[in-house]
């Protein structure tokens, strides 16, 4: 819709990453309340969140770029251009989870307990890294005939098809993960367990991308088997994963 916020010659501030910074910032600043509240250092969970912020950056467009590599081998520049979307939120997991657990085993810090506090703040700014990707006009839908919801993209600097009309898939997801969000802040004040929140989170987001990927109309994502692609793939062994995990920490717990 708007990929370009504010363009003064030279200077170009793209929507899509100011609102991943502040998504960031939000979720940054409920992870370090949240710590405090617990007993957390706050400078601990402050350095932690930088350290996520840049390993999910680095593994989330790597995973993109080994998705699309034909395009990344003839056109290497590319790979840098991260503005103009093409970040895999799941390849950003793959890389953020170890280096998370690196962090907290080198400040002997309760590896579930940091979980669950950071679990919300994931959420929430990945609501708003679904918006700065409907600005961006990545991570389009699929073409509708009759849609009254359906959105048609104008600029042509978007990455969307232009002048059609299409699914907001961006919307859908983040409105999938306010809901998340919502759930997770209501669920903390009942958790029996460290690790449940951040569980949860796993399992409501693995349901929600496989459901908004048939709506997806990027193909570049990448496609495993016939009409599932590889989001999907994951989203399903995640939610086994998920839900295994779940009765093992309970298990644990009891």
């Amino acid at each position: 819709m708007y990929p370009k916020l504010i363009a003064i010659g030279p200077l170009t501030i793209h929507t899509y990453g100011f609102l991943i910074a502040i998504g960031f910032l939000i979720g940054l600043w409920l992870a370090v309340r949240q710590a405090t509240k617990e007993g957390i250092f706050p400078t601990k969970i402050i350095d932690l969140g930088f350290y996520i912020l840049l390993a999910a950056i680095i593994g989330s467009r790597l995973f993109f770029v080994v998705i699309n590599l034909d395009h990344y081998l003839r056109n290497p520049l590319d790979i840098f251009k991260i503005w103009e979307g093409g970040l895999v939120f799941y390849g950003g997991v793959l890389l953020a989870i170890p280096t998370a657990i690196w962090y907290v085993r080198k400040n002997n810090l309760a590896l579930w307990q940091t979980a669950d506090i950071f679990a919300p703040s994931v959420a929430i700014g990945h609501v708003f890294g679904r918006l700065g990707c409907f600005a961006a006009g990545c991570c389009y839908g699929k073409t509708a005939q009759t849609l009254p919801w359906g959105v048609i993209f104008t600029d042509p600097d978007c990455l969307a098809p232009t002048d059609v009309l299409l699914h907001p898939t961006q919307l859908y997801e983040s409105a999938g993960e306010l809901i998340i969000f919502i759930i997770l802040i209501v669920l903390r004040r009942y958790k029996s367990f460290n690790g449940q929140l951040f569980m949860t989170y796993l399992l409501l987001y693995s349901v929600l991308r496989f459901v908004v990927e048939f709506f997806r109309g990027d193909i570049a994502r990448g496609f495993l088997i016939a009409d599932i692609s590889v989001s999907q793939s994951i989203s399903a062994g995640m939610f086994l994963v998920t839900i295994i995990g779940l009765i093992i920490l309970k298990r644990r717990n009891a």
